[in-house]
């Protein structure tokens, strides 16, 4: 149950990181204007709120373990938001990255 929660609060954070870069990107690449950008910090500063929710206590593991989930995010959301199709490796760069967050968080320790 608490692996199923953690991948919840990692999808959730990286819906809220990637949604608020992607809408930054588009107030300021795509000249959508300041409100976009807007949206995109207060999106930027939930996904740090929820990042917080993990139960590890540990800033640096769970940071380093969404970073596999960002990757496999981000290229999930162009491909939904933007139209973009990930080649064969983007999709082994991203498989490996979430392979890595899982050995980070969940593999077992005993300390």
């Amino acid at each position: 149950m608490l692996v199923a929660r953690s991948v919840v609060l990692f999808v959730l954070a990286a819906l809220f990181e990637i949604g608020g870069a992607w809408l930054v990107w588009q107030g300021v690449r795509e000249h959508k204007g300041a409100v976009w950008v807007g949206l995109g910090v207060i999106a930027l500063g939930i996904y740090g709120f929820v990042a917080t929710l993990q139960t590890d206590a540990n800033f640096g593991r769970v940071l380093a373990a969404y970073g596999g989930v960002f990757v496999a995010g981000s290229l999930a959301w162009g491909m939904i938001a933007d139209g973009y199709r990930p080649d064969r490796w983007d999709v082994s760069g991203a498989v490996i990255c979430l392979a890595g967050m899982a050995v980070i968080m969940y593999v077992p320790r005993h300390h």
